[in-house]
């Protein structure tokens, strides 16, 4: 795995505008309903911030590129939900997934603007509250008063933990800056992600399905 992060993590040095963008991209898409729901945005973001100071990132950019891009995605999800209003709930691609919808709305029906500001924290809700938001009515004025603050706290909480564990692995792990204690954390997120993965597809197969589930197998559920 090291042979693989080596050239990777040269690359990014060399080319750190592409990191911003890619951070911003996976940010954006996590906010993008269904899609949102299998990007791994958060391990992506996670992973790239341990390249943060010494690898040619700057801190100060990739929290940026992490708030414009859930900003804009979540944003973009609520116009799309206010302009179509409720019937973009029952079309496509939001139809194969009625659980996931229901759910939705009961979050936001729920705790209200709360369900806004919470959901940026809980995927896969994340990827379809904004939408739901906007598709029920709820004022851009509430919606940027709970999504903003959300997001303020959420980027700097992807971006954070690899610069300041990379840091720590430096200064209190007593492994030297020459050596890669980025791969460190880099492995350990990916693992980490690999883990959780593997445990909500075995949590789903074990129930028959999760949260995100197509209409078309729900309903062959149902008539068994």
């Amino acid at each position: 795995m090291t042979s693989f992060l080596d050239p990777l993590i040269a690359f990014v040095s060399a080319h750190p505008w592409l990191a911003y963008l890619t951070v911003f991209l996976a940010a954006l898409l996590e906010a993008v309903p269904v899609v949102g729901s299998v990007i791994p945005g958060s391990t992506i973001i996670l992973a790239l911030s341990a390249l943060v100071h010494g690898d040619g990132l700057r801190l100060e950019w990739m929290l940026a590129a992490a708030f414009a891009g859930a900003s804009l995605g979540d944003g973009s999800a609520f116009w799309i939900g206010h302009r179509a209003k409720g019937e973009i709930l029952s079309t496509w691609p939001m139809a194969n997934y009625p659980r996931v919808v229901a759910q939705s709305e009961a979050f936001f029906h729920r705790w209200g603007a709360l369900a806004v500001f919470f959901a940026r924290f809980v995927p896969p809700i994340r990827a379809f509250v904004p939408i739901t938001a906007g598709a029920l009515g709820m004022s851009p004025l509430r919606f940027y008063a709970a999504n903003i603050p959300a997001v303020l706290l959420w980027a700097p909480a992807h971006v954070l933990p690899g610069a300041l564990a990379v840091s720590a692995l430096h200064e209190y792990a007593g492994i030297p800056h020459h050596t890669d204690a980025k791969h460190f954390f880099m492995l350990a997120v990916i693992g980490g992600a690999l883990i959780v993965a593997l445990t909500v597809w075995a949590i789903r197969r074990r129930h028959g399905g999760g949260a995100i589930e197509p209409a078309a197998e729900q309903i062959r559920k149902d008539f068994r």
